[in-house]
């Protein structure tokens, strides 16, 4: 079978992706993730009385704890397929790419398991977003002088 017959059959067997509610129920978990930020940042500086760019780490480090213990508990997944790219995309899913990664080599030992593959799924977003800064703030150094 050639190679272009072969894409033809697996795209008419392949089941379609209503890519349309795929939209919709990212853009809501999305927002809804940023709602629960804000109602999580609101708590912080009303009860506990801190600034708001203290709240915010504090954030960050919730999202990050509860996206890690949820992945932990198995539950991550479940929630990745049901509500796609608006779970992934913000920090939860940076999380859990780290914590995934962490789970699947645990057995391996402390260093060969997960000191080597640590940031295996997570390694290529830290260098492209380290590369891609660079370039922005040179490109706005020649821009803005």
């Amino acid at each position: 079978m050639k190679k272009e017959d072969y894409k033809k059959l697996v795209k008419k067997v392949s089941p379609k992706e209503p890519r349309f509610r795929n939209i919709i129920v990212a853009f809501a978990t999305g927002g809804t993730i940023g709602l629960i930020g804000q109602i999580i940042i609101t708590i912080l500086t009303i009860v506990f009385g801190i600034s708001k760019i203290e709240a915010g780490g504090w954030l960050a480090l919730i999202l990050i704890f509860l996206s890690t213990l949820m992945t932990a508990l198995g539950f991550f997944d479940k929630l990745v397929t049901k509500c796609k790219c608006g779970l992934i995309i913000p920090t939860t899913g940076f999380a859990h790419s780290v914590a995934s990664s962490a789970l699947d080599y645990r057995n391996d030992g402390l260093i060969t398991g997960l000191g080597a593959n640590f940031f295996k799924l997570a390694g290529s977003v830290i260098l492209y977003g380290v590369i891609s800064s660079f370039i922005l703030v040179i490109v706005k150094v020649i821009i803005c002088g």
